[in-house]
């Protein structure tokens, strides 16, 4: 049985750097799930399902992608780690329809490319629509500075949003198609008020707490004035994380990057507005990266074979 409370818990009353209808989603998942009754959500009725079962062909399907990875990087020296559906913090034991990608497991794939004698360059599938605000921003700035190790690029294949954005201008050298989208460069959040739910079941929540700010938020009330600062001010102050962050990636000014008002750009429009590089199919972009790689490798092996022949030359001589 999926801990439902936690993964709501996600969802509700958190800054989250994702796109709206995402979060719309996910809100409609929880209603089902929890038979919350929420009453303005914009699904058109559709509600997401969740998968119970934690093993099987998913584990499969990771060892398959585990095994395509190696023999990519033996062939042509890139590692492509993929950076799809919904980011989270950390890595959890669960298996929703709506794919998921942690910062975490992020992490460790870019520190074992990195580490990888074998690994040329280092290339990011991007599919996503965002996800949390936490764990994020510490994320990007890694990603940011692993550009000097290795050459890095961001394919946006086909969608790279607001957090997917965020690891996207990290990353630096985006490539996006003529129908590909980045941007979403906002911060949004929802709260549930289930008290009129809680009024027609017949359910009374009292709470007893001490400290102002311990009951802001709940969900057994209606939003305070104090409960709306304060969620406010934290979709504010990541918002202006945003924003930096994505200027200082990206070389361009904070006043552009907000002036953006969150939109997305599909195309020629990413480029035109500072957030992507170049035009071309995920496919041309793994060609030329691939390309990039097997230079360098031949170029690496070549001076190692001729620092070979000079040392074996020099040890003739000592003979």
């Amino acid at each position: 049985m999926k801990n439902r409370f936690r993964i709501a818990g996600m969802i509700f009353n958190q800054p989250l750097m994702v796109t709206e209808s995402m979060l719309d989603q996910a809100a409609a998942w929880a209603n089902q799930q929890m038979s919350l009754n929420i009453v303005n959500l914009s699904l058109n009725g559709v509600q997401p399902q969740m998968m119970d079962d934690d093993s099987g062909p998913f584990e499969t399907a990771a060892m398959r992608a585990e095994s395509s990875r190696r023999q990519m990087i033996a062939d042509i020296g890139v590692a492509i780690i993929p950076v799809h559906g919904v980011l989270v913090s950390r890595s959890m034991q669960m298996n929703p329809c709506e794919t998921m990608t942690s910062y975490e497991q992020l992490r460790g794939q870019v520190s074992a490319a990195l580490a990888d004698p074998a690994v040329e360059q280092i290339a990011f599938d991007i599919d996503s629509p965002g996800g949390s605000t936490v764990g994020a921003f510490e994320l990007a700035d890694f990603l940011f500075e692993a550009r000097g190790v290795k050459p890095m690029s961001a394919i946006t294949h086909y969608s790279a949003y607001s957090a997917g954005y965020l690891i996207a201008s990290a990353i630096g050298n985006v490539s996006m198609s003529r129908t590909s989208g980045v941007g979403s460069v906002g911060v949004i959040a929802k709260h549930m008020d289930v008290s009129a739910r809680n009024e027609q079941m017949g359910v009374k929540v009292t709470t007893v707490y001490a400290g102002a700010h311990k009951n802001d938020l709940s969900p057994h009330e209606p939003l305070t004035d104090q409960s709306l600062k304060f969620l406010n001010d934290m979709v504010q102050g990541y918002y202006g994380q945003f924003v930096d962050s994505v200027a200082r990636y990206r070389g361009i000014g904070a006043d552009a990057v907000r002036s953006t008002e969150a939109g997305v750009f599909m195309g020629q429009q990413g480029i035109d507005v500072g957030f992507a590089d170049r035009i071309e199919t995920p496919q041309a972009a793994i060609d030329r990266i691939a390309a990039q790689a097997r230079e360098a490798r031949v170029s690496r092996n070549s001076k190692q074979s001729i620092g070979a022949r000079a040392k074996a030359m020099a040890l003739q001589t000592q003979i």
